[in-house]
């Protein structure tokens, strides 16, 4: 159980290295490739869409062929996923390699939990050993910004995704010899047109959202985006009801509390996902920090996590997941809130403050969510509960920077008129500042060069006075998606203790 136990957590926290590590990196990687803020997005997007479609996919891949078969397969295709962006020299092969590694993340998602829960049958035993993969989930994402700042501080973006090479081939060649397969204990077979109807509707979704941002909410593309996403989901859960071996078992929703949980897991990572973005954005095009400096302004979101892993795994066992899930949500709610307070010259201490804030939300939420997603079923689904919690965290993970990106964009080219309006600037100067963004995308204005110094002072001051009303917006949509995720938990969870609750705590 132990070699299990660490080698399940390892490989969530290699797959989740990437992750914020990538966001926070993104900077460097537009200046180097010259990429727009529509290729930015898509650089994080298409690693998380494959995640996010395919992870139901390989939950069952391994229920049928073995979880021990699919955790080294995930490993593979991380590996030569992280390879190909090393190798990459343009924006499309580092999409490509991202949307590799994404494949890699949703077999490993599934197959790392499912693992776990076959070896842990005690309710209780079970509910801290989630407790510690949701940590080594949150250490991926807290060393990967890390790593990557050291690592461009001395060469090129490039060699970020080396550390994921060497580790993932190292937890492969342990799992091969150390892991025990396991399968289901029931039949399952292959569901191609459930998954073809999640894969069209999630890309659609998606696409739609972030193509919004650039060719406008009314254009035939966008629309027909949103058409086709609700229409394939519409078509997925009728087939699903109807398949006698479904990718997706829609009676795990007769569940009340699997469905809260649900609900509430897509929610908290679209927020979740959607500041570290915006965070991450704001650090490194308003304060013109580097990528270490941004991870270690931004180590409390994640870091939590991992540092009260423990803890939050003894209070659920004490008092009831669903308590430690709705006190989590409203911090981070609250924290979310707070960041409406920053302006282009917020100091590092307030900030540390409200990210800290942010990050106990988050750190108390987060094993929560998975804890009653799987307990709320028999153990017989935990499986599968698991897989489809996880997607649907991957879900909102690749909503919250496709939202939040196109809320920044065009927040930020609203007000910088009125901004440019009220400064000190020649009006030839202005027309070059509003050409500039508007042309050559938002980052471009955190390198802004005018015919004087004076001049390029104050056209940074404008740009970053409008990027932070954009980040105002982004934080008020994330704090109140949080605040709505803990009133569904209430609702749908509560506090008290359960049956499963009770077996859990004896």
């Amino acid at each position: 159980m132990a070699a299990t136990t660490v080698l399940a957590c390892l490989g969530v926290l290699v797959s989740y290295l990437p992750v914020v590590g990538v966001s926070v990196s993104l900077p460097v990687i537009q200046q180097a490739l010259n990429a727009s803020t529509t290729e930015l997005q898509w650089i994080t997007t298409l690693f998380i869409l494959p995640t996010a479609a395919l992870l139901l996919t390989f939950g069952v891949l391994g229920d049928i062929f073995g979880r021990k078969k699919v955790f080294l397969a995930g490993l593979a295709l991380l590996v030569v996923g992280c390879l190909t962006c090393l190798t990459a020299n343009g924006v499309v092969q580092l999409c490509a390699g991202q949307a590799l590694t994404g494949f890699g993340t949703a077999a490993l998602m599934p197959s790392t939990l499912a693992l776990l829960t076959h070896t842990c049958t005690d309710r209780r035993q079970r509910t801290r050993v989630i407790a510690l993969w949701t940590a080594s989930l949150g250490l991926g994402l807290t060393l990967g910004p890390l790593i990557n700042g050291l690592i461009l501080d001395r060469t090129t973006w490039r060699w970020i995704f080396l550390p994921c090479v060497i580790v993932g081939g190292l937890v492969a060649v342990a799992g091969a010899f150390l892991l025990t397969d396991s399968r289901a204990d029931r039949e399952r077979h292959l569901d191609i047109p459930g998954q073809l109807l999640a894969i069209v509707t999630i890309t659609s979704l998606v696409y739609a959202v972030i193509e919004g941002g650039v060719a406008g909410w009314g254009s035939v593309e966008v629309v027909v985006g949103f058409v086709v996403a609700a229409v394939t989901l519409a078509a997925f859960v009728a087939v699903e009801l109807r398949s006698p071996h479904p990718m997706l078992d829609m009676r795990l929703f007769s569940s009340l509390a699997f469905s809260g949980t649900s609900v509430v897991m897509c929610l908290t990572l679209f927020a979740q996902v959607g500041l570290v973005f915006t965070l991450s954005e704001y650090f490194g095009l308003v304060h013109h920090d580097s990528t270490l400096d941004i991870a270690i302004r931004l180590i409390a979101l994640n870091g939590f996590t991992v540092v009260l892993g423990p803890l939050v795994g003894r209070l659920m066992v004490r008092t009831t997941p669903g308590l430690v899930l709705i006190a989590g949500l409203t911090v981070g709610g609250t924290g979310a809130l707070l960041v409406t307070t920053f302006d282009a010259s917020t100091g590092l201490a307030a900030s540390a403050v409200v990210v800290g804030v942010l990050g106990t939300g988050i750190a108390l939420a987060t094993a929560p969510i998975t804890t009653i997603a799987v307990n709320s079923l028999p153990l017989r689904l935990a499986p599968t509960a698991g897989a489809a919690s996880s997607a649907l965290r991957q879900i909102g993970s690749a909503l919250g920077p496709a939202v939040f990106g196109v809320l920044l964009t065009n927040r930020t080219l609203s007000t910088l008129p009125d901004h440019l309006a009220s400064s000190g600037l020649a009006p030839s100067d202005r027309g070059q500042v509003l050409g500039m963004v508007s042309d050559a995308g938002i980052q471009a204005g955190a390198f802004l060069r005018l015919p004087t110094d004076p001049a390029t002072a104050e056209a940074r001051t404008v740009y970053g006075a409008s990027f932070t009303d954009a980040l105002h917006t982004c934080a008020l949509v994330g704090g109140i998606g949080m605040l709505l995720a803990a009133a569904v938990a209430l609702v749908t969870i509560g506090v008290r203790k359960t049956a499963h609750n009770a077996a859990a705590g004896s």
